[in-house]
């Protein structure tokens, strides 16, 4: 059976690789092959994955909130946007987990001009510059112009001195990340000038994905039981991530949650943060 990506294009139906993403996301094994025979009794010729995905999405929050959660990640991440501001924070907040010390927003002064960096991390001594490259659209990709761009602010910024830390502080590597992926023009001319890349789905074993599996580090915009309203009221609050949320439920009564729903959005954060 034909159905169509998002990009358009045209591929044959996989079942294997939906049973995958849906065992990604918690559900049990009988679980998922019960959503799996409902969605090939449901779909037909020429059905977008946009829909398969809805449906999916559907059936696993039937079964559990945190579920459909876990497999809503890559589009509550999209939801950081469509500016990219809070995608900046959410990316300070991986870093920040793996014993960076952060700061966002700041602008360098450079030997030629200055440069408004979106995050800044210190670890071991060693400074970096982090530039995130926010999509809204979910196919399109950071091609090899941007890494050629933000090498030559590197290059302007790494041998001066700059207030960021510390008064007199040195930036010596340079990331690159995006919410999407780069193309392969973009990873290789990265890889020869020696920039650090992180997306979706780069590196095979140390992505976005897999980052914020292995470290919880879920956005507020993945949960089901709330509205997207409700969302944004705590994005503006400066919470981020759901185990902000588990750790503080205060920030659920600031936006007006009864205590019926608050008690379902804690549920939720909890077991999708395995909170026990």
């Amino acid at each position: 059976m034909k159905i169509v990506k998002h990009s358009g294009v045209i591929v044959d139906f996989n079942p294997d690789k939906l049973k995958s993403s849906l065992l990604k996301s918690g559900a049990s094994v009988n679980v998922v092959e019960s959503i799996l025979q409902s969605i090939q009794n449901e779909i037909y010729e020429g059905i977008s994955t946009k829909q398969i995905y809805k449906m999916a999405f559907g059936l696993l929050k039937k079964t559990a909130n945190s579920h459909a959660a876990r497999y809503n990640l890559r589009e509550a991440i999209r939801l950081l946007g469509p500016a990219g501001f809070f995608f900046e924070k959410y990316i300070a907040r991986l870093f920040a987990s793996e014993h960076y010390t952060t700061v966002t927003n700041l602008t360098l002064f450079g030997k030629c001009v200055s440069h408004e960096i979106d995050v800044l991390i210190k670890k071991n001594d060693v400074i970096s510059m982090v530039e995130c490259k926010f999509h809204v659209g979910r196919d399109l990709a950071t091609d090899v112009k941007i890494p050629m761009y933000i090498l030559s602010r590197f290059n302007d910024l790494k041998d001066r001195k700059h207030p960021i830390f510390t008064m007199k502080d040195m930036v010596s590597s340079c990331w690159i990340v995006t919410n999407n992926r780069f193309t392969s023009d973009a990873v290789d001319f990265s890889k020869c000038s020696g920039l650090n890349l992180l997306s979706w789905n780069y590196p095979v074993n140390n992505n976005l994905k897999t980052k914020n599996d292995n470290n919880f580090l879920y956005p507020v915009t993945c949960l089901t039981t709330l509205t997207l309203a409700e969302k944004d009221k705590l994005l503006i609050l400066d919470v981020i991530l759901v185990k902000e949320i588990a750790n503080n439920p205060d920030s659920l009564e600031r936006i007006g949650l009864s205590s019926n729903r608050i008690k379902n959005v804690l549920k939720e954060a909890s077991e999708l943060c395995r909170y026990i």
